[in-house]
C-alpha cells in the first residue's frame, strides 16, 4: 500500500520529518503548506510537488487523494488543523503536545474514533531504548512495587527562544512546560506505568509571558496502588542544544537511576549495577522509528504506539499543572476532563 502524505508545517523539523518519509518505501508526498515564504521555497526546491500558504486551500485540492497529513506547527493551531485533516478523513501524525487545551483534545480523540482514523502524537522518548529499557525493568516487575519516583530537565531554551513562536502564548499555548517539559511529563507517565490523579504546581515567569521554571507534585497510581513524584523542569539551564535530564524510581525491592545515558538499578541488600542500553539514540534515528510507526499504524500493520488518547491525558495532566500554580491548589485531573472521559 502507498501512503500519500501531504504537509502542514514545512520548517526544520517538518523538512527532516519529510525527509524520513521521503526515504520511505511506498510513501508518496503529494504537497505541503506553511504560511512562511522561505519555508515553502525550501520544500518547493526539495520536491517537485504543490505549495500552499494556507493549508485549508491544501485540503480543498488534494484530500481526495491523501492518506495522511504530518503536522509540525505551533502548538495552538494543532487543534483546527487536526480537526480539518480528520474531518476529510485523513490519517494525522501531530507533534506534542496534542492540543493546549484538554477539551480540544478530547475532541480530537473522538472525532478520530468516529471517522476511525489513526491520530498519533510524536513523543519520541518511546522508541529511544534507555526508556524503553526503564519500561522493561519496572514492568518486569525488577523494582518491585513502584511507590516514588523524581525526574527533571534543564535546557537553555527561554534565551534560544525569546524571539520565537515558542515564547508567545497565542502560539505556544504555555512555556517550558508545554514544550520540552511535555516529553518529561510522557517520560514519567509512560516508564512507569501510572496513571495521574492530582498535581500540584508552582511556576516562576522570570518577567517572561510564559513559565520559565515549574517544579510539580504527582499523587500517582498503578495497580491500584498510590505512587507518589516529584518533577521540576528549567527553561533556563546551561545545556544547548543537549538536555540535562535524570530520573529516579523507587520500588520496594529496588531503585533505578537514569541520566546522560547512564542506567543504573540497585536492589535490596545488593551494589548498583550498570544496564547496558542498546541501540542507536540519535535525533534522526529516532525521527526515523517514530514516523516509521505511524505509517504502518496507518498501514493497519499494528496500533500506533503512542496514540491520540495518550497524548489527552498528558494535555490533562499539564492543564491541571497550570491550574494548580493559579490556584495555588491539588488540583484532581479528572475534575478538569471533560464529562465523556470523566469516570
Amino acid at each position: 500500500m502507498t501512503v500519500s502524505l501531504a504537509a502542514i508545517g514545512l520548517g526544520q523539523l517538518g523538512m527532516h520529518e519529510l525527509g524520513v518519509y521521503d526515504r520511505m518505501p511506498d510513501v508518496e508526498i503529494v504537497a505541503g503548506a506553511d504560511i512562511d515564504s522561505a519555508s515553502r521555497e525550501t520544500f518547493a526546491g526539495e520536491y517537485a510537488v504543490p505549495t500552499y500558504v494556507e493549508y485549508e486551500e491544501m485540503l480543498a485540492e488534494h484530500a481526495d487523494e491523501l492518506d495522511a497529513v504530518n503536522i509540525v506547527t505551533p502548538h495552538t493551531l494543532h487543534y483546527d488543523q487536526a480537526m480539518s485533516c480528520l474531518k476529510k478523513d485523513l490519517h494525522v501524525f501531530l507533534e506534542k503536545p496534542l492540543t493546549t487545551d484538554v477539551n480540544d483534545a478530547q475532541t480530537l480523540v473522538s472525532t478520530a474514533a468516529e471517522y476511525d482514523r489513526t491520530l498519533v502524537v510524536g513523543y519520541q522518548r518511546h522508541y529511544h531504548p534507555a526508556y524503553q529499557k526503564i519500561k522493561e525493568i519496572v514492568d518486569d516487575g525488577r523494582l518491585g512495587d513502584i511507590h516514588a519516583v523524581n525526574c527533571y530537565m534543564g535546557q537553555d531554551w527561554i534565551r534560544k527562544f525569546t524571539d520565537a513562536w515558542r515564547t508567545r502564548p497565542t502560539l505556544s499555548g504555555g512555556g517550558q512546560l508545554y514544550d520540552s517539559g511535555s516529553h518529561l511529563l510522557d517520560t514519567l507517565l509512560w516508564t512507569t506505568g501510572t496513571t495521574p490523579i492530582s498535581v500540584g504546581a508552582t511556576m516562576d515567569y522570570q518577567d517572561h509571558e510564559v513559565d520559565v521554571n515549574s517544579a510539580l507534585l504527582l499523587q500517582l497510581e498503578r495497580d491500584g496502588l498510590p505512587v507518589t513524584a516529584s518533577l521540576v523542569v528549567t527553561a533556563d539551564g546551561v545545556e544547548d542544544p543537549s538536555t540535562y535530564e535524570g530520573l529516579v524510581i523507587w520500588g520496594s525491592d529496588g531503585r533505578l537511576t537514569y541520566n546522560r545515558d547512564v542506567l543504573t538499578v540497585t536492589e535490596r541488600g545488593d551494589d548498583s549495577v550498570e544496564i547496558p542500553i542498546q541501540g542507536e539514540t540519535d535525533f534522526l534515528t529516532l525521527l526515523d522509528r517514530k514516523l516509521t510507526d505511524f505509517i504502518e499504524a496507518v498501514r493497519n500493520d499494528h496500533p500506533p504506539s503512542v496514540p491520540g488518547s495518550y497524548g489527552l491525558t498528558v494535555v490533562a495532566l499539564t492543564e491541571a499543572a497550570y491550574k494548580a500554580h493559579e490556584s495555588q491548589s491539588m488540583v484532581e485531573i479528572q475534575s478538569i476532563l471533560p464529562s465523556q472521559v470523566s469516570h
